[in-house]
């Protein structure tokens, strides 16, 4: 079921319309120009209310961030945290994590951010999943050699399949963490359903995968 949209929802948007971008595929391959300036850009998919990209945004003033969140009742309330932060490197756009390619050069993009993705629990569901081979292709066509993707969950099975599915896909696995919260990482931003699996008591899976690029594939093929 769709969502139904709130009633001032629409006036709260145009209120946010200075990081607001209604037209993205305009900035293909010119991000650096709408930013002014070239510093790496990072998106996150599926943002919900904006405590993840705020905090980062926060803590790397020198990256520029991206959030993406198709839900508008959802991504209105990050981009006023962002407003009242008064941050100059974030930007959001309301649309599906599909139309990546669309909006977004080779290269483009640095690092991406999978936080707490919709698990789509039944196998015939699998295809949904941010993680699935249908989406990393997308991600590798904005990627290049040696970026990133960090990925956390609460879900296992979730967190299994994506394990598998990096691995098959010329992804090389890095600080897997099976309790985030009890491990030495540091520097983490919570996720507003992070904190509220932290205070259940709840683990949190982690994970870093380095994109190692179409080259990889060529000479295994060989």
């Amino acid at each position: 079921m769709r969502m139904r949209k709130k009633k001032n929802c629409d006036a709260r948007m145009e209120r946010c319309s200075d990081i607001w971008i209604k037209e993205p595929e305009k900035y293909k391959g010119k991000w650096a120009e709408r930013f002014g300036n070239y510093n790496p850009i990072h998106i996150e998919i599926g943002c919900g209310k904006g405590n993840f990209i705020v905090g980062m945004a926060k803590m790397y003033p020198d990256v520029n961030f991206i959030a993406i969140e198709k839900v508008e009742d959802v991504i209105v309330m990050a981009m006023e945290k962002t407003m009242a932060a008064e941050l100059t490197n974030v930007l959001f756009m309301d649309m599906d994590a599909e139309k990546i390619e669309d909006i977004f050069e080779f290269g483009e993009i640095r690092r991406i951010y999978l936080n707490f993705s919709d698990p789509w629990k039944k196998n015939k569901q699998a295809k949904r999943r941010l993680t699935h081979k249908r989406f990393l292709d997308r991600y590798k066509a904005v990627l290049k050699q040696g970026d990133y993707i960090w990925f956390k969950t609460d879900n296992k099975a979730l967190f299994d399949f994506s394990l598998n599915s990096f691995a098959e896909e010329n992804f090389k696995l890095e600080n897997i963490s099976l309790d985030l919260h009890n491990s030495k990482f540091e520097g983490n931003v919570m996720t507003e359903y992070e904190q509220r699996f932290s205070e259940q008591g709840m683990p949190i899976y982690r994970l870093e995968a380095t994109y190692l690029g179409w080259e990889d594939n060529r000479k295994k093929e060989s």
